[in-house]
């Protein structure tokens, strides 16, 4: 990934993907970039953006003090643990509350925050753990840097995208035959989730995911 922030690094990468045939992007989770956030709308029309749970808790419990970050983090993550949409929504407004009582910038901070991180509940239950933050790609990514910094110095640009191509498909073989990141069957029923439409007609909706 690019680590150019202004969007036109994100925009370059996410036409190159559709000019590759990547299409029917319903959701795209990733850190809190802006330049990627703008890029999404741009290149990828109705896909929504669901931002990392893991990466904005440690931004969140920056705004607090270190005697009260504990406290902060479990109730965060208590949203999390609910079983439906609704609950999760009303366990955030609480979370909301409760800290406002004490910290007032950090209760902002979460209140403004909601849509961007509530945005998992549009999709089945059972995709949540997965899409609710990256991190399953930062520990891809974290494999790749371990590989790489082995070898150190590589000869040539051929070198490294061989090394790192054998450690993708040992994480795709992985989640194909073992530990399966999302099987076949979750997937199916994400692409009959129902979107409402004004008029409140239903009508069917594909549900590629994308992770950045």
């Amino acid at each position: 990934m690019t680590s150019d922030e202004d969007g036109a690094g994100w925009l370059a990468f996410l036409r190159s993907l559709t000019a590759r045939g990547l299409s029917g992007v319903r959701l795209v989770v990733s850190d809190a970039h802006r330049g990627l956030v703008n890029a999404i709308g741009a290149a990828l029309p109705g896909a929504a953006w669901q931002r990392c749970r893991t990466h904005y808790l440690r931004n969140l419990l920056s705004k607090v003090p270190k005697t009260a970050q504990p406290w902060v983090a479990t109730l965060v993550r208590t949203i999390f643990d609910q079983p439906d949409a609704d609950t999760v929504r009303a366990q955030y407004t609480r979370a909301v509350t409760a800290i406002g009582e004490r910290f007032p910038a950090a209760a902002e901070h979460l209140h403004d925050a909601r849509e961007e991180l509530l945005a998992f509940t549009e999709f089945p239950r059972e995709v949540w753990r997965q899409i609710w933050s990256n991190n399953p790609q930062e520990r891809l990514n974290k494999e790749i840097r371990r590989r790489t910094d082995v070898v150190g110095i590589f000869p040539n640009r051929a070198a490294i995208i061989r090394l790192v191509g054998v450690v993708l498909a040992e994480q795709t073989d992985e989640w194909t035959e073992g530990r399966r990141y999302m099987g076949l069957e979750i997937l199916a029923k994400a692409r009959l989730t129902l979107i409402t439409t004004e008029g409140n007609h239903p009508e069917p909706a594909a549900a590629e995911l994308a992770a950045a």
